[in-house]
């Protein structure tokens, strides 16, 4: 997916599923999806991207056949727990505003949020800030979501690309202690934990394409650590290629429903140019309706139309 601007928040495609009581979704151990679950991703570069392959969306849609699960990508490339690149023309706080409003009308029941990556730059000097801002944004979504239950995902660490590019060693020091702030985070909020940096440190099987971002092999193996972390050993079976393709197909319609290219025209200071053309935009939902229906029929039976 390209890394297009953010837009004014829009009316995005109903999520056809059940409600699921709020005890029940807030007091799983071990983690498990339920019935009806609607799950919003939210963070930066690792999870946008994750749309391209979407072997974790797969993987978990693939693990529960008998469940109707909906899932939701909202991850933006570069961003942080501040929503310092939601902004666009505007300042973060008003791109964090519209983070709220969007998980606000999704209403999802479960969050999983992928942080720390960017935020791990600033060193140990930027971890206090970067906890405070990682519990202010658990609050908000707290309001905005009705108390959803949280999945807090570590970054997974840098991994050696070559002599062209820097040492990650320093980089990596840096995002274990960002890590162990999230697992910390976790525990106090008796949420989930998903440790992605601990199980890609012996050996470099995990492929990158400069180190940081994943290659589609990358993402493949990246969704067996998560899968095992999130669900517990050998919960990762095999992916049907059909069902992966559908999972992808639905976020790329997505993805043009929530971030329209030319957005600036269809919504934002410049709609008086071509304003007139956002009628168009509503036009994705029967579109992301349908794929959610392949999608369905695809992990009932196993993820093979033939």
């Amino acid at each position: 997916m390209r890394n297009i601007p953010l837009f004014f928040v829009i009316s995005v495609a109903v999520l056809a599923a059940t409600h699921t009581d709020a005890a029940e979704r807030n007091t799983r151990q071990p983690f498990e999806l339920l019935d009806g679950d609607r799950v919003v991703m939210i963070g930066g570069t690792f999870i946008e991207r994750e749309q391209r392959e979407s072997y974790i969306e797969t993987a978990l849609t693939a693990h529960y056949p008998d469940r109707n699960i909906t899932f939701r990508n909202l991850g933006w490339s570069g961003d942080t727990v501040r929503a310092e690149s939601r902004g666009i023309f505007d300042p973060p706080e008003v791109g964090y505003q519209r983070l709220m409003e969007q998980v606000t009308e999704l209403k999802p029941t479960v969050v999983m949020l992928f942080y720390g990556n960017n935020e791990s730059f600033a060193g140990d000097k930027g971890l206090p800030q970067f906890e405070h801002d990682y519990r202010k944004l658990l609050d908000d979504l707290s309001v905005a979501a009705s108390n959803p239950v949280f999945v807090l995902v570590s970054p997974h660490r840098h991994m050696k690309a070559g002599n062209a590019l820097p040492d990650p060693t320093k980089n990596n020091q840096h995002l274990k202690m960002y890590s162990l702030a999230i697992e910390r985070l976790a525990h106090e909020r008796d949420s989930t934990f998903v440790d992605m940096y601990k199980p890609l440190t012996s050996g470099e099987w995990i492929e990158s394409e400069n180190g940081i971002h994943l290659t589609p092999t990358g993402y493949s193996r990246a969704s067996i650590v998560f899968c095992e972390r999130l669900l517990g050993p050998k919960s990762h079976g095999d992916i049907s290629e059909d069902l992966r393709l559908a999972v992808i197909e639905k976020n790329r319609l997505y993805f043009y429903r929530w971030r329209p290219q030319n957005v600036t025209y269809l919504f934002g200071f410049r709609k008086h140019e071509q304003g007139n053309n956002a009628v168009e935009v509503p036009q994705f939902d029967p579109l992301i309706e349908e794929m959610e229906a392949k999608i369905a029929e695809l992990r009932r039976v196993g993820g093979d139309t033939k």
